[in-house]
């Protein structure tokens, strides 16, 4: 019984994605549930293909997808083109799962009947500078309740498990619109908590995330912390709730302030705990600068650009 279909979106990744591969071929315990695992290859030319191919006729089937059109919301839409099944997972080309991932967020979903299911990560950063790598290895981690329960709010796609009659309605429900700076999943789980959605945590569903070179490093990290801090203004802004985008920007200057004057002696003696004290004063600067236009852009063209300049 095909249950369950993976989609691993990918983008000139090829040793992350033959990682992410292995680790699939290697799950436990959903033998009978695992009908595929869709590649989708968001590159202009199909890169990914030979990488894809090596595992086909391995434990379970793999599908190739070649989406030219590079973007993170294209890349998720068509890989759920292609395939029927009503439960759908997703891990990302840098994340690695272990070996009862799969059979563990199955389980949960199942306790609890959450229309998504998310499970923890571990944070890796080989390549980064000694001084703030344990800071990017929490910043690309994820943390959540020791055990199997149901929470308020959900996390990225990333390791994630979703209900498709109810989570991913339609052949193409994350917006294209987000292709280049992400932020998809938001808008889907923004629609799905308004119409009552419920969303589970698998503790025991562990997957390690493995920051490329060109993203291990605090200049990235600061950026993304910038757009994370945008998310509650933009969202009252998409309500028409002037009242909260104008508390969201207060509260964004006082963060930016206060984390400031700590972050700014910290940084001139570079001093380890300078990447979390200036995390959170950029979030709240991306509070005051939520406007649309500033967004910053993480997939699509400019990765593309990013992978072109370190060389991949």
């Amino acid at each position: 019984m095909n249950r369950v279909a993976v989609i691993v979106p990918t983008l000139r990744r090829p040793d992350g994605l033959a990682d992410a591969l292995a680790s699939l071929m290697a799950q436990q315990g959903v033998a009978d549930v695992l009908g595929e695992i869709v590649v989708v290859d968001n590159d202009r030319e199909p890169s990914a293909r030979a990488v894809a191919e090596r595992f086909q006729g391995q434990a379970f089937p793999v599908v190739y997808v070649h989406e030219p059109t590079v973007g993170v919301a294209s890349a998720r839409n068509a890989g759920l083109a292609a395939t029927e099944a009503p439960l759908i997972a997703f891990l990302d080309d840098d994340e690695i799962a272990s070996p009862g991932w799969l059979a563990a967020l199955l389980a949960t979903q199942a306790s609890t009947g959450a229309d998504v299911v998310f499970g923890p990560i571990r944070g890796r950063a080989p390549e980064a500078a000694a001084d703030v790598r344990p800071y990017l290895e929490a910043f690309f981690g994820r943390a959540g309740p020791a055990s199997d329960t149901l929470i308020d709010h959900p996390f990225g796609c990333g390791n994630s498990l979703m209900e498709r009659a109810t989570a991913l309605p339609g052949p193409a429900p994350f917006e294209v619109r987000w292709d280049q700076s992400g932020g998809e999943d938001d808008a889907l789980f923004a629609a799905l908590s308004a119409r009552g959605g419920r969303y589970g945590w698998s503790a025991a569903a562990w997957v390690d995330e493995v920051a490329p070179a060109h993203r291990a490093n605090l200049g990235y990290a600061l950026s993304r912390a910038f757009a994370y801090g945008q998310s509650p203004s933009q969202a009252a802004w998409a309500k028409r709730d002037m009242a909260g985008v104008v508390k969201w920007m207060a509260v964004g200057a006082l963060q930016l302030a206060g984390w400031g004057l700590v972050a700014l002696p910290l940084t001139l003696l570079r001093r380890p705990g300078r990447a979390r004290a200036l995390d959170r004063a950029v979030r709240g600067l991306g509070k005051i600068l939520w406007m649309p236009g500033l967004e910053p852009r993480f997939y699509g063209a400019s990765e593309l650009q990013r992978l072109d300049r370190a060389g991949t």
